[in-house]
């Protein structure tokens, strides 16, 4: 990279540009992906930056999500992100590139040294105003907690996953970036019409939300019915942008995080 080098917080427009029309070089595939995910290099004029490439045919059909493609779902996780203003989800663009249509993704890379907010702790030593999430024990059966942070940038993303209803929030899906924000990634599987949350962020079920996620689903309730409803329309099925309206307003009658599903598997596997 170069000292042009593109930040996910410098310009939002230019990265969308970039993303979008920048000359797409690959570099190699993300092997531990159950879906072909690229890493590749833009650039345009004098700017680079990485980013992930996922090309739609190299997604494997998943049963329980037969309709559109897990890259338009990924764009959507992107609108909807960038509707709330929090700007969880890294720039995400559909475009053409080596192996065809696919979702373009901003690389965000984290600092050396970065305590993660998301892991497994030997159980009695959790770590002060942390969450413990599920048991756990490793192969000499000695016992550990999957727990993660106190911290409102979590909580946010929490909420997201709610709206979005991802179906797949793995503890290595939530990176902290060089700004110190964190984005979420990999959202193939989110919006469904039936209720499919499964996250490791579940250490506030049940509670009530902080002001800031009231007042945002308040503003997202009038976006979906006006221009972001319309982009989501091409990338979403007409039921799943109306359930997502729909979990949007059960979000502010209840004014809580929602609880882990009996009906469904809360925790997704592997869980980092």
């Amino acid at each position: 990279m170069t000292s042009s080098e593109l930040q996910p917080r410098q310009d939002g427009a230019a990265a969308l540009r970039l993303l979008s029309d920048g000359e797409l070089d690959l570099e190699g595939r993300l092997v531990d992906a159950s879906n072909t995910t690229l890493r590749g290099i833009l650039t345009l004029d004098g700017m680079t930056a990485r980013c992930v490439y996922k090309p739609v045919r190299g997604e494997r059909p998943l049963w329980d999500f037969p309709d559109g493609t897990l890259a338009g779902r990924e764009v959507s996780a992107y609108l909807v992100s960038r509707a709330t203003g929090w700007d969880l989800v890294p720039p995400t663009v559909l475009r053409d590139g080596p192996f065809g249509p696919g979702s373009c993704q901003l690389w965000i890379d984290e600092p050396e040294g970065t305590e993660p907010l998301v892991g497994f702790v030997p159980a009695g030593t959790l770590p002060p105003r942390w969450f413990p999430v599920a048991a756990a024990r490793d192969d000499d059966g000695a016992a550990y907690a999957l727990a993660h942070a106190d911290d409102p940038r979590l909580a946010r993303l929490a909420v997201l996953d709610a709206v979005i209803n991802n179906a797949d929030r793995k503890g290595g899906h939530v990176i902290v970036g060089q700004d110190d924000r964190i984005y979420g990634v990999d959202h193939g599987v989110c919006f469904h019409v039936e209720e499919k949350l499964r996250t490791v962020l579940w250490g506030w079920a049940g509670r009530e939300l902080p002001p800031d996620a009231v007042e945002m689903l308040d503003g997202l309730a009038g976006q979906l019915g006006g221009a972001l409803g319309d982009e989501l329309a091409d990338h979403l099925t007409i039921s799943e942008v109306a359930e997502l309206a729909a979990r949007v307003e059960r979000l502010r009658e209840t004014n809580r995080f929602p609880l882990p599903s009996e009906d469904w598997p809360a925790m997704p596997w592997p869980p980092m």
